[in-house]
């Protein structure tokens, strides 16, 4: 696929046969340029240019000619030639070719960033506002990145940055900095462009959260989008919950998790000016320290902000209350029930989540997205049948619902009835829709070549190479990796536990050694494969059958193998090796890969491959400072249950056990040490994860680490004031406390903040 030193020799023959052709020029200076040879990518294009005539096309005012010269700009650029860059850029405006000003202005004020000339980068970027970008961020950035001077590798990285985030929500500002920034755009741009929402949002991140300038600046803000009805005003004002990263204090995080939120000032803030809006509203219906009456619908989205900021907080009891009162004023409102049915599955209810969903969903049939949410609430309830009805709603009548996902690349869907799929365990089906999801990635790797010849032709080449780059690393995609840790997961699943058949339900594994437990299981397996193989022949044979009756056409994996049969008669350990091969090559800085990598080496019996895997996620959990509890739980594992084969090198050993040991933090630290130090760790910080507290708990009572009581009070010492406080973790941290015997009173007061949060829950 990425033959790259052949395509460029290729391409050099065919331009050699037909220099006249301009394609041929382009797709040799590609070749050049995404082999690595960008000098000589820009010498092709400049050697396509001089044979050209004079007024010809390729030299006049067009896309394809402005393009050209913005993928020769580009190429200069990459190679870190900034003012050669730059010159160029200006050399090209002064002939008039160039098409894409914005681009123009965008790659001329980051060269001058570059180049610290911040002066002409102000100039620049103020000309991009002049044109209609006072609501870009990216350009906001670097409006204010010019302004205070700043320039090289940070400019670079904050200019790559996404979404409604500038500068102040990535970057720690000094006091004088934030002022700085603060006079240009109250005195500068808001006075220009008054009605910009950017520069609005702007402002209120430079001003001081315990201020009352920001606090009516929030008000008001707050108060404008409540007239207009702006369901997404929570999200806006999330993004003023700022947080210094753990791994590094100069940059922002956004804080995610109830602990950061409710103990951050801007939310303590707004949900006491949100408070008094409601109470002012329910009073009066206005505004405080304001005499117009504002209508009932004012007070609903008032109601709708509270609920939301409540979800942040993680108090569902509270936040469903609110979003009650919405739909008793305004049962027709759709964002309403999408809002609660989101309450009702955090509270731990997905089934009555997805009622409430679909009675949204049945006030406006047309609306893709809450039925689309439905069905996802619907495949989390496992009601699969169902949430395929509401599918099929928005699919083509004349086809099958199924096929016409499959056609259509819906990954999310597949994802979620896969997971469905695997709870239920019906495992043929769930690895039957994972690997859907790889055969849509398949195909997309695959429909790269179709845009070559196009993009050549109309000469979209920097987008081109940004696709190629794109292609290069989509085998690392989130929705991929999720698919392929789903797949290792229930391989890895199948081969722990094998399906029993009759013929083998009465062997007890238990009482058998290894040898014969590992010998014993492939009789087993042998015997379900064959039973499995007649079951296949037969639902070839009614496939066969029902092909009859219908037209001729290409079948998909899923017609072949709806149960998935196939899959599973796959040898399940090598099928979990190839996933997380493909993992380790293309998603290494995932913590879940070298998880996944961990639990295929260790019941491959390759202890050295198990041990590299916990170094690299070990590495991972090193760069973010925080210890995943999945992590902790695999270090204690290796530690107790890996060794080397019996007979291996000498040196090998002497390896082995050195960096084993070194997992540890020290060469000289036991296991005991190991899990006191992370005990003293947990105690010491309030607010270390929930999950981590549990395991280390774990390995406190197994090793017999301080006392049983010391293993509970780490648990609840912190009640539900700990990061990670899920439901998940709620009910193992109850299962941990109910086996310690002294922990009776303790395991009550838990469970009664678990359920106090996910009062909805029927697990707790």
């Amino acid at each position: 696929m990425r033959d790259l030193e052949g395509f460029t020799q290729t391409q050099h023959l065919i331009l050699e046969l037909k220099p006249n052709l301009k394609v041929n020029w382009l797709a040799f200076a590609l070749g050049k340029h995404v082999k690595g040879d960008l000098k000589g990518a820009v010498d092709i294009i400049d050697i396509f240019l001089s044979t050209l005539e004079e007024g010809s096309t390729d030299l006049q005012k067009n896309y394809e000619t402005s393009e050209l010269a913005l993928y020769k700009n580009s190429i200069i650029a990459e190679s870190g030639r900034w003012n050669e860059a730059l010159d160029h850029l200006i050399e090209c405006q002064k002939k008039d070719i160039i098409v894409d000003y914005f681009s123009w202005l965008k790659m001329c004020g980051f060269y001058q960033l570059q180049l610290d000339s911040f002066d002409e980068a102000k100039t620049t970027f103020n000309k991009l506002f002049e044109r209609g970008s006072t609501d870009d961020y990216s350009v906001h950035t670097g409006y204010m990145l010019a302004i205070l001077k700043i320039g090289g590798d940070l400019s670079k990285r904050m200019m790559k940055a996404k979404g409604a985030r500038a500068l102040p929500s990535l970057l720690v500002l000094t006091d004088a900095q934030k002022t700085t920034l603060k006079d240009e755009y109250k005195n500068q741009l808001l006075v220009q462009y008054p009605k910009s929402a950017a520069i609005m949002r702007i402002i209120m991140m430079l001003l001081d959260i315990e201020s009352k300038e920001w606090t009516d600046k929030i008000q008001s803000y707050i108060q404008t989008n409540l007239k207009r009805g702006v369901p997404s005003l929570g999200d806006d004002l999330s993004a003023l919950f700022l947080c210094c990263c753990p791994d590094n204090g100069n940059e922002y995080y956004i804080a995610q998790d109830p602990v950061d939120v409710k103990s951050h000032k801007a939310f303590r803030s707004i949900s006491n000016i949100v408070d008094g809006i409601i109470d002012s509203l329910e009073g009066n219906s206005t505004f405080p320290n304001d005499d117009e009456i504002q209508p009932p619908s004012t007070l609903l989205w008032a109601w709708f902000l509270r609920s939301t900021l409540y979800e942040f907080a993680a108090e569902y009891r509270e936040a469903v209350h609110f979003i009650d009162k919405c739909i008793d004023q305004t049962p027709t409102g759709v964002d309403l029930y999408e809002l609660k049915g989101r309450l009702l599955k955090k509270a731990g209810d997905i089934h009555a989540a997805a009622e409430c969903l679909d009675k949204g969903r049945e006030l406006d049939k047309q609306d893709r997205y809450i039925n689309n949410m439905t069905t996802k609430y619907l495949l989390q309830g496992d009601r699969e049948e169902e949430a395929l009805e509401k599918m099929a709603l928005f699919t083509r009548h004349e086809s099958d619902p199924e096929q016409n996902i499959f056609d259509m690349q819906v990954t999310w869907y597949e994802l979620e009835l896969a997971a469905c799929y695997g709870r239920k365990k019906m495992f043929g089906k769930c690895l039957r829709s994972y690997v859907s999801v790889e055969k849509h990635f398949e195909d997309i790797h695959e429909d790269q070549f179709d845009f070559h010849a196009y993009c050549i032709r109309k000469v979209t080449l920097r987008a081109y190479v940004d696709v190629l780059r794109w292609e290069d690393s989509i085998w690392g995609q989130d929705t991929y990796v999720r698919a392929a840790e789903g797949i290792i997961k229930t391989y890895l699943h199948l081969h722990d536990e094998p399906t029993k058949n009759s013929e083998d339900n009465e062997i007890d594994y238990s009482s058998m050694t290894a040898a014969e437990r590992k010998r014993a299981k492939a009789i087993a397996r042998k015997i379900k494969l064959k039973n499995e193989k007649k079951v296949l022949e037969e639902a070839k044979r009614r496939d066969a059958d029902d092909a009859k009756t219908k037209s001729e056409s290409k079948k998909s994996v899923k017609d072949e193998d709806p149960d998935g049969l196939e899959l599973l008669n796959k040898c399940h350990l090598d099928e979990a090796k190839k996933y997380a091969g493909t993992l380790v090559k293309n998603a290494p800085n995932h913590l879940n890969t070298w998880l996944c990598q961990y639990d295929v080496s260790i019941r491959r019996d390759k202890a050295l491959m198990a041990l590299r895997a916990l170094f690299q996620a070990s590495h991972l959990s090193n760069q973010s400072k925080v210890m995943h509890h999945e992590l902790f739980k695999r270090i204690i594992d290796f530690h107790e249950n890996v060794k080397l084969a019996e007979g291996s090198h000498p040196a090998v050993v002497e390896v082995f056990n050195f960096e084993k040991a070194a997992l540890l933090g020290s060469s000289s630290k036991s296991l005991h040490e190991f899990v006191l130090e992370w005990y003293e760790h947990a105690k010491a910080n309030p607010l270390t994860a929930l999950g981590l507290r549990v395991e280390i708990s774990k390995a406190m009572l197994r090793y017999k680490v301080r006392s049983p009581m010391d293993a509970s009070n780490l648990i609840i010492e912190n009640g539900l004031n700990v990061r990670d406080a899920t439901l998940n973790n709620c009910v193992e941290a109850l299962k941990v406390l109910k086996s310690i015997e002294e922990s009776d009173d303790r395991v009550t007061e838990f469970a009664a903040l678990a359920r106090n949060m996910y009062y909805l829950s029927s697990n707790l």
